[in-house]
């Protein structure tokens, strides 16, 4: 890497810089500031965290540093979607403009990659749960004599969230490594192989913990080592951190191992055991088990609860399974290439299900442990699955000890990181107590550009018939505003309420627009936002996926609905978990804890509104809380400078401005 001046950021971002003739670019000072910040930070090993609102071209202002640097630099981001637009649009962008000659890289999960052995290995057994798949699978294969990289989101022709790519991917636990027959053209040594050679290695969050938790096992890392790290989209760290750095079994990957161990066992040692009937006894106890788990949701484990209880009497039975499996396994392992891999992952879910339930051996039974002071037992139920977790409270300690003292400097950025200027919290979340923080301002003019509006009379949120009162208060609006609407729910169940209820206004009302609901779970996202795009009348309806890093510009989005505020539910597991910690030791929980994640979630939704300096647009919060309420009024300081609107007459009649000449006057003071 060659380097240039670091601190001649002017240069590039200025008003009369290299990137001034760039069509759509334009001068921001907040923008040149944060570089200059960012740069000190890399250059003095420090840790900052950058607070950069929307619109403030906060990328570039991490990417000039990061390339003028002179470092080797890990730039981890939330979504493989920023990751894929870092390396394909803005790094090549700025690189062709700058002085400097550096070397760059994507580095995804082994999930991302294409599998030749197990791709291969799937087409020959010919098992598959739908007709299509065969051909999918044959595409795949195509794809992959073509490809240099493997990737499979460069597969135009299979669906990146097709089921089917599991069976031409490996996991952690199902690949071959050294032993691979097709180790000398695998796709993941290759991507890892150029990582470790490359001035910048773009990752993602999920990728970067997981590199954390490997070399916490003593595992070889997956990331080299660097100067620095850069977190874009870093609000989302905590919850990519917690993932990884707990321990989790789950019903799924144990169907997945009956299924591999009748293939292998028959395959690599025909005459070891009856096979199928080791298949059979697994599966049977996992069909138990998920009876024993009852209704879907998420629970803290209570050894007292009575449905614990039958959960622990079907664990216990299913590690003694395991244990028997293992013992099988093990004295025929030397006979075959996966039967050391089965072994391995047999070995891994015993020693999970020994951690949750407390028992280092089958034989021992399952006593009733108390639960590790920084951990915290649960377990979530879906309609076909049951996944247990050991999970820390806190992340702060497991991250500051894993990350060590190596990367040096380490800025983290988002539009949405604290409430009300309180970023500094963030830094504490990751066991930093002393971090430099700034804040930038977003260029828009939301006094001219948009209105919040919170109507009177939706009542309380655990209200029944809260959903009733949202959907006729909102249906005039996406009447007048011809759909081009995101309504945001904070659960599922409110998506179906609402789809539900706003069909039922519609019936009512046939001289209204024809507007198309797009609800989310019926098509993939990606296919939903395209969708969204196109129809001249759409309402999409979406819960947590749809609250960020989604992007539509222009009079297409003009309406974006938040049901209610979006704090993290009471019976959360986790969430009470560290409640009860904090009350134990004296502190303001919800102030230091619920409140700013509640904002960063608030401003993440409100986020999808106005993405340009053109957008005009309402934002309707259907909650009062957020007028009334003293922490209410908290959060609406945390978000953008809207002017506020409480009439619903108000409300249509700005959304009509908007649609008639484009041009709004400043509103200063509340309306109605």
């Amino acid at each position: 890497m060659s380097r240039a001046p670091a601190r001649d950021y002017a240069a590039v971002l200025g008003p009369s810089g290299s990137l001034a003739s760039q069509p759509g670019f334009r001068f921001r000072p907040g923008q040149l500031a944060m570089a200059q910040a960012v740069g000190t930070a890399l250059e003095s090993g420090r840790v900052l965290v950058v607070e950069a609102g929307t619109g403030t071209g906060k990328t570039f202002a991490y990417l000039v540093p990061a390339l003028l640097s002179g470092q080797r630099l890990i730039i981890s981001t939330g979504t493989r979607t920023l990751q894929d637009q870092l390396l394909q649009r803005d790094l090549p962008a700025l690189l062709e403009k700058l002085p400097v000659r550096v070397s760059v890289a994507a580095l995804k999960g082994r999930g991302n990659y294409v599998c030749h052995y197990h791709l291969e290995r799937n087409l020959a057994d010919g098992r598959f749960a739908a007709r299509e798949d065969a051909a999918l699978l044959r595409r795949i294969r195509r794809f992959a004599t073509r490809s240099a990289s493997g990737d499979r989101a460069e597969c135009a022709d299979v669906p990146e969230d097709s089921a089917v790519w599991s069976m031409a991917t490996s996991a952690h636990d199902t690949c071959l490594g050294t032993e691979c027959p097709r180790i000398a053209s695998c796709f993941v040594v290759k991507a890892r192989q150029r990582a470790h050679q490359v001035d910048i290695v773009v990752v993602n969050h999920h990728l970067f913990c997981a590199d954390l938790a490997l070399r916490g096992d003593g595992v070889s890392e997956l990331l080299p080592e660097v100067d620095s790290v850069i977190f874009d989209e870093a609000h989302q760290l905590p919850d990519a951190a917690i993932h990884f750095f707990s321990r989790s079994w789950s019903l799924r990957q144990t169907q997945d191992l009956a299924v591999d161990l009748l293939r292998v066992g028959l395959r690599e040692a025909p005459d070891a055991a009856d096979w199928i009937d080791c298949r059979a006894g697994l599966e049977q106890g996992l069909r138990e088990l998920r009876v024993s788990a009852g209704e879907p949701g998420r629970f803290t484990w209570d050894p007292g609860d009575p449905r614990c209880g039958s959960m622990a009497a079907d664990l216990t039975t299913l590690h003694q399974t395991l244990a028997g499996l293992e013992v099988l396994v093990g004295s025929q392992a030397e006979r075959g290439v996966e039967l050391p891999l089965l072994l391995g992952r047999i070995e891994t879910m015993r020693a999970t299900l020994s951690l949750f339930l407390g028992t280092a051996h089958a034989s021992h039974g399952c006593p009733e442990p108390e639960p590790e002071p920084d951990q915290v037992r649960w377990f979530e139920v879906s309609r076909s699955g049951v996944t247990l977790h050991v999970s820390p409270i806190d992340i702060a300690v497991p991250f500051r000890l894993a990350l060590g003292d190596a990367p040096k400097g380490l800025v983290f950025t988002s539009a949405t990181l604290g409430l009300a200027g309180r970023i500094e919290l963030f830094g504490r979340q990751l066991g930093f107590d002393a971090v430099d923080t700034m804040r930038v301002e977003s260029p828009f003019d939301y006094a001219r550009q948009a209105r919040i509006y919170i109507p009177r009379g939706c009542g309380s949120p655990s209200h029944p018939d809260f959903a009733g009162q949202v959907a006729h208060h909102i249906w005039p609006l996406l009447r007048v505003n011809r759909g081009r609407a995101f309504v945001l729910c904070t659960s599922l169940r409110m998506v179906g309420l609402l789809h539900q209820l706003l069909r039922e206004l519609q019936a009512k009302d046939p001289g209204g627009p024809k507007i198309e609901f797009l609800v989310q779970g019926e098509q993939a996202k990606a296919l939903i936002l395209e969708r969204f795009r196109q129809l001249e009348a759409p309402v999409l309806l979406g819960s947590a996926s749809f609250w960020e890093g989604v992007d539509v510009v222009g009079q297409q989005l003009s309406l974006v609905v938040i049901d209610k505020l979006p704090f993290a539910p009471p019976d959360e597991p986790i969430l009470k978990a560290r409640m009860r910690k904090a009350l134990e030791a004296g502190e303001d929980f919800f102030s230091n804890w619920q409140l700013p994640q509640a904002a960063i979630s608030l401003r993440q939704g409100a986020g999808r509104l106005i993405r340009s300096e053109s957008d005009k647009g309402l934002l309707v919060v259907c909650d009062e809380r957020l007028a009334l309420r003293a922490y209410g009024r908290q959060l609406l300081r945390s978000l953008p400078p809207f002017p506020l609107l409480r009439n619903a007459v108000d409300a249509v009649e700005f959304l009509t401005a908007t649609q008639a000449d484009g041009t709004l006057a400043p509103l200063a003071a509340e309306s109605g």
